[in-house]
């Protein structure tokens, strides 16, 4: 074998073993970023809307107002109790609310709940306030929903003072989609 052939020989050794590593990093790549389970686990945002209409598990989400309030009171101007520190604010989200055909609603209507999220990733769940105007959930007997009639709900959040300048949106999710999306105002 002269030395043509052997440099022949190693050239092509090279190129198969590239071949063979850049498959196998693609193939290693391809599954760790494509999980769609691991994104969703891992909190990710995987769409944003400004403002809304967005249906995600057969609920149209429509983002009408989120202002922030130093406290709530109701219709008799008294303050609503509510688990609120000291230094706290209240980020009141109106938001109307479709129910699609093929989503499960029973008596007590169906479950619709939106996180408050920041600029910086932190998100914060709803409360309940009793003696609000508008119902904090979408099974609330006085204010019962109707499929593809749309109604309006309040999710409210309290969250310290120095987040307020920092809101994104609201959030909304749905395991099964493997969907989170983040409505903006």
């Amino acid at each position: 074998m002269n030395v043509s052939h052997r440099a022949v020989r190693l050239t092509a050794q090279i190129a198969l073993l590239l071949a063979l590593l850049s498959t196998a990093a693609f193939l290693l790549l391809r599954t760790y970023l494509g999980d769609e389970e691991r994104i969703y686990n891992e909190g990710a945002i995987t769409e944003v809307v400004t403002g809304g209409p967005v249906t995600i598990g057969n609920v149209e989400w429509k983002l009408e107002a989120l202002q922030p309030w130093t406290q709530l009171v109701d219709a008799e101007k008294k303050p609503i109790s509510m688990d609120q520190p000291a230094g706290s604010v209240v980020v009141v989200a109106r938001i109307a609310i479709t129910p699609r055909d093929g989503l499960k609603m029973n008596s007590n209507g169906f479950s619709c709940e939106a996180r408050l999220r920041d600029d910086r990733g932190n998100v914060w769940k709803g409360q309940s306030a009793y003696g609000f105007a508008l119902p904090t959930y979408c099974g609330d007997e006085d204010h019962p929903f109707t499929r593809n009639k749309p109604g309006e709900v309040a999710q409210i959040f309290v969250i310290p003072q120095s987040a307020v300048a920092h809101i994104s949106g609201i959030q909304v999710e749905n395991l099964e989609e493997r969907r989170r999306v983040l409505i903006t105002r």
